[in-house]
């Protein structure tokens, strides 16, 4: 059974001699001081004097390997023991090969796939348990962030679309209701059609008639239409005299 080491970094390959210096006090405050986290660079260490990792590379793997804790891009923090592989060095050399296929270097990602994500793998494959959980959280939490962000983002544009769609069906409806009541006609907008005119005219009559069907008649009525049957008669009773003597 072989030993595997995780050999730990401060990322100080910015170029700026300024950046460096923030991120290294960074990293004394959020891992030194509160035990959170940092910005780091991890490699393993396992059967022999070399390191392996992962970096951006356009082309051909990112998986690379130099001897152990003398990495010269960053700034050499400390080494964590994880614990012993059962695996042999073939089967180890087999899993180095595997890896060099399936982590290109131009798939490298800040977030979502570096070298802490690669070592993380590796230790898996080993048997190993994973990196302690402050040497990746800040990328964790990043890329957590960057998923709410999309998500969110989504959904507005989702909700917009969704809201443009229901404008433009109430807009249509609104607009059909109108061409039904509204003349377009060369008379000018807001005037009735002569066809709607009489259909109106139609209407109006027969709802009158509905109101006087269904209006009761009044005793005055009543008495008015008596009086007018008693004059009847005797008019009736006078032409029919004047005819017997004419």
């Amino acid at each position: 059974m072989a030993e595997v080491v995780v050999h730990i970094y401060d990322v100080t390959n910015t170029g700026s001699d300024k950046t460096n210096n923030t991120i290294l006090q960074i990293n004394r405050i959020f891992k030194d001081g509160i035990g959170l986290g940092g910005i780091f660079h991890s490699a393993i260490q396992v059967y022999g004097n070399d390191e392996w990792s992962y970096g951006y590379c356009e082309q051909g793997t990112g998986v690379f390997r130099c001897p152990s804790s003398k990495n010269p891009m960053y700034t050499y923090r400390e080494k964590i023991v994880l614990g012993r592989t059962e695996c042999t060095i073939f089967m180890v050399n087999q899993i180095f090969r595997e890896l060099t296929r399936e982590w290109p270097g131009h798939t490298y990602d800040l977030l979502s796939r570096n070298c802490n994500h690669f070592c993380d793998v590796l230790c898996e494959r080993l048997g190993v348990p994973k990196l302690p959980g402050w040497v990746n959280r800040f990328a964790h939490a990043g890329d957590t962030a960057l998923e709410v962000a999309e998500t969110t983002a989504m959904r507005l544009k989702q909700a917009k679309t969704e809201l443009l769609s229901a404008s433009k069906v109430a807009y249509r409806f609104l607009s059909n209701v109108r061409s039904n009541v509204t003349n377009i006609s060369p008379q000018g907008p807001g005037t009735v059609n002569s066809s709607d005119n009489g259909s109106l005219r139609i209407q109006g009559t027969w709802l009158k008639g509905m109101l006087n069907t269904s209006k009761p008649s009044t005793s005055t009525e009543t008495d008015n239409k008596d009086e007018d049957a008693n004059h009847a008669i005797p008019n009736q009773q006078k032409k029919q005299s004047h005819d017997s003597f004419g």
